[in-house]
């Protein structure tokens, strides 16, 4: 880390989050001119122009790579057209004491006058809990699922190679020839088509004049800029920009500034969840090294100062603000930019290059809170990079997760992608499987598992809050053996299932007609083809994702209630639901049992393996394959990012002697405690899971750092994730902190600033994280590898 980067990462990382309501106000005033004067298409792709045109444009000291999605790091925009923020919203940002932004009472009162006035009442979230039908909104307040496009737009968004191989102005080329040949006799679609090819092309335009206008200010502050160096330096920033993203990228330099802009103009044009990931970025520019290389214009230094630059604008890009269940269920300051490093290339040769360990040597420096980088590991890789990336996680940064690529590729192939397709595809978010640059793979939100198990053991009643949520399966007691009662548990999860997906393609109507994204499509194959947007159809894959939470929790659940409600008969099911309501006051002893005598998921134990292989297809059978509204289909993932602990909290005590309002486990992990065999016996567990059925699973591994102190040791790490994924895993990631310094961090915060821990599928900083979340950390089983 050369002096530049170290002042560039100190004012990131110091930087605190701001909201900054100048999108909002300049997204007001434009509508309230324009709405009604033009087609919803054109409507946003003018709005985007208009902001292109008229937002504050920041180019900061010792930059090299220029643009903002604010006025300034970290100054984060609001969206509106998507969740009309009250003054008390506002309010409770600038005061929380997590995931707080720093608001100005003079913005407040703006807002207040006329960002809320003309939005309210015509937001998306707004159009969304008008229409919603109670039954749907009883289950969401309740805790069985989550919604993620209530208060931001659909996501995962991941781009190919396509942006580094053609400019904006060859997109506008394309779209002109296309509505050439639109044929008004024969199609009846060609007028809509038309709508929204006019509008991807004003995009591109805006696009171009969101980087033109950064070329005219870099060169105005070249003019008054009194260090040679330093002007010579903005003097090729402006050259850059006036090349990109016009057209395509000839340098190192001008690749990183492409990505860039796109990623710049994809956030400010909608704030989708998880919004923008720039997939296999070491084999996007490592064309752009190894020319510079041969030329002369290009050094490993200077290539890896350039990466880290945008690795620092990355960081500068705090996500828009959530608020009520949103915020609860995914309270973190992280935008969720993951970077692939590794994998395949199509022609299913290795995809690692020496941009993959310059992207890895930069991460492990800079250890910054995002881009977090991922590692993919295909039977061609390295045993060199797997040793490189292992280094960087005996750091301790919860970063890099690591991939099966095979198994990626297996994934996206059952589901009808082409291999080519699929070895360009990878992960986003935190484990989400797509086709880069084609396919729209949008996560709906959560389904709480465990809860559903609750509901089957309450007759579809609620217990936390009294209400019936789910439909009556009957009284538990009456269950004459445990196969009555998993047939209850399969008709209560298939009802929640229906329940979510009913509003699932409402809420995917709802933004195909009232939010597209057109300088989204302009970028995603088969969009300017079909004439379609993003969200309605557009790319060549449509897949909605539902995320299932909580195996472990209602695996060790099932496992605990045949073990010894069924099987033994030692524990009556009027007992057991008594210390259950009692959340085991009074019960210890069989909570104690429950907890010390069941056999558990994580174990290498065929007993609960079983269950969870049961559980597994009986969410496949509910969910995959359901037909969504854009010609594609649902599919599952087992992820939970930060729900398990917001959906822990609104679960009362569970049959595996779980506490009421504790954390339920994590993605596919065992349950916090129950692995208890080590780490090789977790991952037998695992194996026994069909990953290849799901879109992504989620692991979680902590060790201590001890356990990898050596370079034997890093082989050991190797090791276990070669085995796991020759055992069809999809993904694990670990965290290498003991619980003593996790305890002196709650102890002292300002002294452990810098610590990152794997949350679920990103890493955070601990002391960012709320007391809940914390503990959950905390809880985890600190494993050991055997050598």
């Amino acid at each position: 880390m050369n002096s530049r980067i170290e002042r560039l990462r100190r004012r990131s990382f110091e930087a605190r989050p701001s909201i900054s309501i100048e999108r909002a106000v300049l997204e007001t005033r434009f509508y309230q001119e324009h709405s009604g004067k033009h087609p919803l298409p054109v409507l946003r792709a003018l709005c985007f122009k208009y902001l292109c045109e008229h937002k504050t444009i920041f180019i900061g000291d010792d930059e090299l790579i220029v643009g903002e999605r604010g006025p300034a790091p970290k100054a984060v925009p609001t969206f509106p057209e998507l969740t009309c923020h009250s003054t008390e919203d506002l309010h409770i940002l600038n005061d929380r004491e997590m995931t707080s932004y720093r608001v100005a009472e003079e913005d407040i009162r703006t807002y207040e006058e006329i960002v809320i006035p003309y939005w309210q009442g015509r937001s998306m979230r707004d159009r969304i809990f008008r229409q919603v039908p109670a039954q749907w909104r009883a289950a969401y307040e309740a805790g069985l699922f989550t919604e993620f496009m209530e208060q931001r737009a659909p996501g995962h968004t991941a781009l190919d190679g396509t942006i580094y191989r053609t400019g904006l102005r060859d997109c506008r080329e394309r779209i002109a020839r296309r509505l050439e040949t639109l044929d008004y006799l024969a199609d009846p679609t060609a007028a809509d088509q038309a709508e929204q090819l006019q509008a991807m092309d004003i995009a591109c335009e805006a696009a171009m004049i969101f980087a033109r206008r950064h070329a005219d200010l870099a060169e105005k502050v070249a003019a008054d800029e009194t260090d040679r160096q330093r002007r010579d330096e903005l003097m090729a920033i402006a050259a850059v920009c006036r090349r990109v993203p016009a057209e395509r990228p000839q340098t190192f330099h001008e690749a990183l500034q492409m990505y860039w802009f796109v990623h710049l103009g994809i956030i400010t044009e909608l704030n989708g969840w998880d919004a923008m990931t720039p997939g296999h970025l070491d084999q996007h520019l490592q064309p752009f090294y190894d020319q510079g290389l041969a030329d002369g214009s290009l050094d490993r230094d200077k290539a890896k100062e350039l990466l880290s630059c945008l690795w620092i604008k990355v960081n500068n890009h705090t996500a828009p603000p959530k608020v009520g269940v949103t915020a609860r269920e995914s309270g973190t300051y992280n935008d969720f930019t993951q970077i692939n490093l590794g994998g395949l290339k199509t022609d299913g040769s290795d995809g690692v290059g020496e941009v993959s360990y310059i992207a890895l040597e930069v991460a492990d420096e800079l250890h910054l809170l995002q881009p977090q980088p991922s590692v993919h590991i295909s039977g061609r890789t390295p045993e060199r990079f797997l040793k490189a990336a292992a280094r960087v996680i005996r750091r301790g940064y919860g970063y890099p997760s690591v991939f099966n690529t095979d198994a990626v590729i297996m994934e996206q192939i059952r589901v009808g992608k082409t291999v080519e397709d699929a070895r360009e595809g990878g992960t986003s978010g935190c484990i989400e499987t797509g086709a880069f640059g084609k396919e729209a793979y949008i996560l709906t939100g959560y389904l709480n598992v465990p809860k559903i198990l609750e509901l089957t053991l309450n007759d579809g009643v609620d217990p936390l809050s009294g209400a019936r949520v789910g439909i009556a399966t009957g009284d538990p007691r009456a269950f004459a053996d445990f196969d009555a009662l998993y047939a209850a548990f399969v008709r209560q999860l298939d009802h929640i299932v229906d329940l979510k997906i009913r509003v699932n393609n409402y809420i995917e109507r709802m933004y195909a007609k009232y939010s597209p994204a057109p300088f989204l499509s302009t970028v995603i194959h088969d969009c300017i083809a079909k004439g379609r947007d993003y969200y309605d159809g557009g790319p060549r894959y449509n897949t909605t994702y539902i995320q299932c939470c909580g195996i472990g929790t209602v695996t060790d659940s099932l496992s605990a209630l045949k073990t010894h409600v069924y099987d033994s008969g030692t524990v009556a099911m009027d007992q057991l639901l008594a210390a259950l309501a009692a959340n085991f006051r009074d019960h210890e002893a069989l909570r104690l049992r429950l907890w010390n005598r069941t056999p558990f998921f994580g174990n290498d134990d065929d007993r609960a393996d079983d269950l969870m292989r049961r559980v597994y297809a009986s969410l496949f059978t509910a969910i995959d394959g359901r037909p969504n509204t854009k010609g594609g289909v649902y599919h599952l993932n087992m992820l939970s990012t930060t729900c398990h602990v917001y959906f822990g909290r609104m679960l009362g005590a569970t049959p595996n002697g779980r506490l009421a309002n504790l954390p339920e486990s994590d993605g596919t992990s065992p349950s916090q405690g129950a692995d208890r065999h080590g780490p090789t016996a977790v991952i037998k567990s695992l194996s026994k899971m069909d990953q290849i059925r799901s879109g992504g699973t989620l692991l979680n591994q902590r060790f201590l750092p001890s356990v990898l102190a050596s370079e034997k040791d890093l082989d050991n790490l190797g090791a276990l994730i070669r085995t796991y994924f020759r055992l069809g895993g999809h993904h694990i990631q670990f965290n290498v902190v003991d619980s003593a310094t996790l305890r002196q961090a709650q102890q002292h915060p300002d002294d452990y600033r810098n610590l990152l821990v794997r949350v679920a599928g990103y890493s955070d900083y601990f002391v960012d994280l709320d007391r809940h979340h914390q503990e959950e950390i905390i809880s985890r089983t600190e494993q050991e590898l055997c050598g």
